[in-house]
């Protein structure tokens, strides 16, 4: 199964779009230069890998789900593979479309089923890579008042998507923290609709790691105790421990390859 999928992902390539602006950080007589929304994003995806996530093929387990990733210049193609007994179901995102296939055939979906999928499928994958992502075009990135977690200082931006290129749950708005003295990202939350209302999640992130130059990070993944919050309050939240733990988002045997031109 392993060379097919290799396969798979070596033969199909798509298309899409991806933009990082440089940064300027020097002083002004004397002062530093005011840092941007997405200064800071572009300076937190070169801290964690840079372009290198742009020429890579990454693979890795999540809750005993293989995921792979491939990306090439413009290209892309996001992999779930679901394994029982002898069949393998393979979920494929790509910028021109969802497919699934049961082993080798083609499986004919409901748009609604396959925008379930295509979303379950998308959002793994973003949070495996992250800050990378963040200057998709239908990203709108706000600078908010800086905040200290822990004693940490951190640049505090939010992050909400357009309709139009947003995907299944463009209406999900996002805040992350960076540490103001690496840029690495170290906290999110974010808001989802659902059916009984808006739900909310903190993450903290752990066991940082560097895989070929890329960096992967865990994450403690918390809920609100009672409802009544607000999203962009949630990094005090957790500080004054009114945040609850649900679980842990572990990846696990992370490879990357990196691809040249």
């Amino acid at each position: 199964m392993k060379n097919y999928i290799l396969l798979l992902l070596v033969a199909v390539c798509f298309s899409c779009k991806n933009e990082n602006t440089s940064i300027d950080t020097s002083s002004v007589e004397g002062h530093k230069t005011k840092l941007t929304a997405n200064d800071i994003v572009n300076k937190s995806i070169e801290v964690s890998g840079g372009e290198k996530f742009k020429q890579s093929s990454l693979k890795f387990e999540f809750r005993d789900v293989y995921y792979q990733a491939l990306r090439k210049n413009h290209e892309f193609l996001l992999v779930r593979i679901l394994v029982k007994d002898n069949d393998s179901i393979f979920d494929m995102l790509s910028n021109v479309g969802f497919e699934r296939y049961d082993n080798k055939d083609f499986v004919k979906l409901e748009d609604s089923i396959a925008k379930t999928y295509e979303a379950s499928v998308n959002s793994v994958h973003y949070f495996s890579v992250l800050p990378y992502g963040l200057n998709d075009e239908a990203v709108n990135k706000t600078l908010l008042a800086d905040e200290q977690i822990k004693g940490k200082d951190y640049y505090k931006v939010k992050v909400t998507f357009n309709e139009n290129g947003g995907g299944e749950d463009f209406e999900d708005v996002f805040v992350y923290w960076f540490d103001k003295q690496s840029f690495k990202l170290d906290y999110l939350a974010y808001s989802y609709n659902e059916a009984s209302g808006i739900g909310m999640r903190f993450r903290e992130a752990y066991n940082e790691r560097y895989v070929n130059g890329l960096r992967f990070v865990d994450y403690n993944n918390y809920k609100t105790k009672s409802t009544g919050f607000v999203l962009e309050n949630l990094g005090k939240e957790f500080e004054n421990n009114q945040l609850e733990l649900l679980s842990k988002i572990e990846l696990e045997h992370v490879e990357v390859q990196l691809i040249n031109n």
